[in-house]
C-alpha cells in the first residue's frame, strides 16, 4: 500500500492453490516480516489472543511465490459456506503491530457479514435468472420446437406424395421443409444459449464431447472432438467461456461455412491451454492467418468469439483459406492474474 491506496488483485483459484493459500493453521490473523531468509511471526487466534508457539513453516509456499518484506494474513468466514484468507503484502503499519493486527482482525470480522450479504443477493438474482431462462427453454422445447417438428414431418409426407405423382409443388414443399428445419435448429441454438452452463474442470472435456456430438446429431455435419489431455485444472470462468466459444463457432459452421466436416481439438503445453475449431467449408471472406490484434484492426472475424477470448485474456488466431475451410485457434495461459482496480 502507498499513501492509503493499493491495488486489489483477484487470482483465479486452482486446486493446486490450497497448499499455498488455504493451509491449515491455528492462527486466525498473522503478521510476517522477512529479512533475507529470516522470518518473524506474530499470530493471533480467533479470539485475538496471541499464539506463543506459531511456525512459519506453513507459509513456505507463499514465501517462495512472492517477494515481500512484510505480509498480513487475515482469515474470514462467510456464514457456514465460505471461508478464506486476505493477504496484504508490504502494508504500512504504525504503532504496536500486535494491536494493529488485532484491529484488522476485528475489522474483517465486522465487514464480512456485509460482504456475504451482497454475495447472497447476487447469487439469488443469478439463480432466479437461471430458473427463468430454464423455464422459457423448456416451454420453447415443449411448445414451439415440437410444433415445428410436427409440421415439418407433415410437409415431408406431402412432399413425398407429390414427388410420386410428379407434382410441380415438390420443389416448393422441399424448400418449405428446409425452412422449417432451419427454424428448429435456430430455436435449439437459442435454447442452448439460454441455459446456464454447469461446467467446470471436472466435467469440461465431457461437456465439450457432448456438445460436439449433439451438433453432429442435429445438423448432419460430421463433427469430432479430440482431447490431447485426460484432465484439466482451469478456473470455472475459463471453462464456461471456452464452451461458449465452441458453441458459437459451431453455429457459424452450420450457418455460414457449408462444411461437411468439423473438428474440435483441445490440448495443452507447459504454459497454455489450446483449443482449435476447424472445418472444410468455404472459409471466412478473407485469406491468410491473423491474430486477435489483426482481426480487431481489420474489423473482421466473429465478434462474439473475439469478445469472449478477450474476457479470459487469451490469444485468438484465425486461419482462412477461402473455398477450403477455416481454423480458429484459442490459447489461454494456464494461470492468469487480473487487476480489477486501484
Amino acid at each position: 500500500m502507498d499513501g492509503g491506496l493499493g491495488q486489489l488483485r483477484w487470482l483465479e483459484s486452482l486446486p493446486t492453490d490450497r497448499e499455498t493459500y488455504l493451509y491449515e493453521s491455528e492462527a486466525d490473523a498473522s503478521l510476517v516480516t522477512r529479512n533475507g531468509e529470516n522470518h518473524q511471526l506474530v499470530s493471533l487466534d480467533r479470539h485475538g489472543v496471541r499464539l506463543r508457539q506459531s511456525s512459519v513453516q506453513s507459509l513456505a509456499p507463499l514465501a517462495r511465490s512472492y517477494t515481500f518484506e512484510s505480509m498480513l494474513v487475515i482469515s474470514f468466514l462467510f456464514g457456514q459456506e465460505w471461508w478464506g484468507r486476505i493477504f496484504l503484502f508490504d502494508p504500512v503499519l504504525g504503532g504496536d503491530r500486535e494491536e494493529e493486527l488485532r484491529f484488522l482482525q476485528e475489522l474483517v470480522r465486522q465487514v464480512g457479514p456485509a460482504v456475504y450479504n451482497v454475495y447472497l443477493l447476487r447469487r439469488l438474482r443469478q439463480r432466479a435468472g437461471a430458473v427463468e431462462r430454464a423455464r422459457v427453454a423448456r416451454e420453447l422445447h415443449d411448445g414451439a420446437v415440437q410444433s415445428l417438428i410436427a409440421v415439418e414431418m407433415q410437409v415431408d409426407v406431402v412432399r413425398r406424395q407429390s414427388a410420386a405423382q410428379s407434382s410441380p409443388l415438390t420443389e416448393e414443399l422441399a424448400r418449405i421443409q428446409g425452412l422449417l428445419r432451419e427454424e428448429v435448429l435456430k430455436l435449439r441454438e437459442l435454447m442452448q444459449q439460454m441455459k446456464s452452463l454447469d461446467v467446470d474442470s471436472s466435467n469440461f472435456l465431457r461437456f465439450l464431447e457432448d456438445t460436439v456430438e449433439r451438433f453432429q446429431r442435429e445438423t448432419g455435419i460430421g463433427a469430432r472432438f479430440v482431447s490431447e489431455v485426460e484432465e484439466t485444472h482451469m478456473p470455472q470462468r475459463v471453462c464456461r467461456e471456452l464452451v461458449r466459444i465452441v458453441q458459437e463457432a459451431l453455429v457459424n459452421v452450420r450457418k455460414h461455412s457449408g462444411a461437411r466436416e468439423a473438428l474440435v481439438r483441445f490440448g495443452a503445453d507447459v504454459t497454455h491451454w489450446k483449443m482449435t475449431i476447424e472445418d472444410n467449408g468455404r472459409g471466412f471472406p478473407f485469406a491468410g492467418r491473423f491474430s486477435l490484434a489483426d482481426l480487431e484492426a481489420m474489423g473482421k472475424g466473429p465478434m462474439v468469439i473475439r469478445e469472449r477470448v478477450r474476457l479470459i485474456e487469451g490469444e485468438l488466431t484465425i486461419e482462412s483459406n477461402p473455398g477450403r475451410g477455416a481454423r480458429i485457434e484459442i490459447t489461454v495461459p494456464q494461470r492468469r492474474e487480473a487487476a480489477y482496480g486501484q
